[in-house]
């Protein structure tokens, strides 16, 4: 009996400080709680659906079809020596994975106000799992992509081996800004309806379906300061061979999103002892 029974963890709950950053290794302590509602929502995603993990599949060909017949027969955009589905494609790629964490990671608290309201866990694990089930479909958009790029026989260069520093730029570009959102939206719902109207913004100012040498020289420093520019760039270097990212700009890009994602959790720190109140 006595080697079946596991020592109880104490956790004493306290009020924040300001300024102080959220505990992660009690984020890690309940990892297993993240994977858990990162698989339910992957589940409910797909349940009931006659295409189920199609649509990851369906979505990005169609964006890059329509984009292709607009911008390659209509609208000539020249992306020599890139072919233009390739070109493009490698563009969505960041720019799904952007849009569809950032909706979720924004209603992630909200949405799991009942569960706030009964059991102790740390909030931070509701906006991490909602990360994770976008980069499920972003896993399989580059299995996509390689069927394109077996299509028009173009293959990713040596500058393959920077895309994990990319993946990781986008990913905590997302959180940084999801993570203000997602607390903010707990207080003011009017977030969530700006959302859509942000991202559909967003989308036009950044290099999908035209490339970042398009930009006047005179604005194009200020351009590069949109954090997915620089995702998007670097996404389309590794995967395509396109123009190689300012590095300049990319630091001070990354310098920027550190303090977006400080601030940001130190805000979520701050505000998540009033959730259950609010909710």
């Amino acid at each position: 009996m006595s080697d079946s029974v596991q020592q109880q963890r104490r956790v004493t709950i306290r009020p924040s400080s300001f300024g102080s950053l959220p505990n992660l290794m009690e984020v890690w302590y309940y990892r297993d709680l993240l994977v858990q509602l990162a698989r339910r929502d992957i589940q409910s995603r797909f349940r009931q659906s006659i295409f189920g993990v199609g649509w990851a599949v369906i979505t990005p060909l169609l964006t890059t079809l329509i984009y292709t017949v607009i911008f390659s027969v209509f609208i000539r955009v020249d992306t020599s020596p890139v072919p233009y589905p390739v070109f493009v494609f490698t563009a969505l790629i960041p720019w799904l994975y952007f849009s569809a964490s950032l909706t979720k990671v924004s209603a992630s608290v909200v949405a799991g106000g009942p569960l706030l309201s009964k059991v102790f866990f740390p909030r931070l694990v509701l906006p991490l799992s909602a990360l994770v089930v976008a980069g499920v479909e972003l896993m399989i958009h580059m299995v996509v992509l390689l069927g394109v790029m077996a299509i028009y026989g173009y293959w990713p260069g040596g500058a393959i081996l920077a895309l994990p520093f990319f993946v990781a730029y986008t990913l905590l570009t997302t959180f940084a800004v999801g993570i203000w959102l997602a607390a903010l939206n707990v207080r003011f719902r009017d977030v969530g309806m700006l959302v859509p109207f942000l991202l559909q913004t967003w989308m036009y100012l950044c290099p999908i379906i035209y490339s970042v040498e398009m930009v006047p020289e005179r604005f194009r420093a200020l351009y590069c300061l949109n954090p997915m520019v620089g995702a998007i760039s670097g996404f389309r270097w590794c995967l395509a061979g396109a123009a190689e990212p300012n590095w300049m700009m990319m630091g001070i890009s990354c310098l920027g999103m550190l303090v977006v994602l400080m601030g940001g959790l130190i805000y979520f720190r701050h505000a998540q002892d009033q959730f259950a109140d609010i909710i």
